[in-house]
């Protein structure tokens, strides 16, 4: 009888171990597949703050730190379109006719009207006051905005704005699980010296606010 206990014992060791070696290899499998997933819905987030912050700028002539006033901005502003009436026939084409040509002749007419910020940048659909939250944190966590004037090296000082959140926030809710694989994530970024999660621009240096992704 003790025999077939210790028996029982060790093969439930060994199924233990086995479960554990399995799980050594496919825990940081499954990360990168939640890794993927993720960094792909606060990425997109990112492009969007980007567009806001051009559009902000190209009115205002600066960028700014506070989602308040880029959310306002998109959901009451409006920009400039340019609207294009009439085009050229292809008689016209081949009689070597340009647009210019065509414009001067009033045979096209280009009207500049005003449209919703919000509609020409992302829809009029668009979830904007939901702009400043982190996917996946249920609205907990906000990304973190900031804006700078630096010189360039030509001498000439120009607005510059980063929009940033780290991989502790991204992956919070799953850190217990996949404790290693974050941490081992953050390391390699760190050693690199790269900043251990997704920002677009920067506060440091002129970069046409490309994405650390890109």
């Amino acid at each position: 009888m003790k025999k077939i206990i210790i028996q029982i014992l060790l093969a439930a060791a060994a199924l233990y171990l086995g479960y554990m070696c399995y799980q050594s290899v496919q825990n940081p499998i499954q990360f990168q597949k939640l890794k993927k997933q993720r960094y792909d819905r606060v990425i997109q987030k990112l492009k969007d703050i980007r567009t806001a912050q051009d559009a902000f700028k190209s009115i205002h002539g600066t960028y700014t730190s506070s989602f308040d006033s880029l959310i306002n901005f998109v959901k009451y502003d409006s920009l400039k379109t340019v609207r294009s009436i009439g085009e050229l026939t292809d008689d016209q084409l081949e009689e070597g006719m340009t647009e210019q040509d065509a414009l001067k002749k009033g045979l096209i007419i280009r009207d500049t009207m005003r449209v919703s910020a919000l509609e020409q940048l992302f829809g009029k659909n668009y979830p904007i006051d939901d702009l400043r939250y982190v996917p996946f944190t249920k609205k907990k966590h906000e990304f973190l905005m900031g804006t700078n004037m630096i010189w360039t090296d030509s001498g000439i000082e120009v607005p510059v704005f980063e929009a940033r959140i780290s991989n502790m926030v991204i992956f919070e809710d799953l850190f217990d699980e996949y404790e290693d694989a974050i941490l081992e994530e953050n390391g390699e970024r760190i050693r690199l010296n790269k900043y251990p999660g997704l920002k677009v621009g920067s506060v440091q240096e002129a970069n046409n606010n490309v994405g650390n992704w890109e």
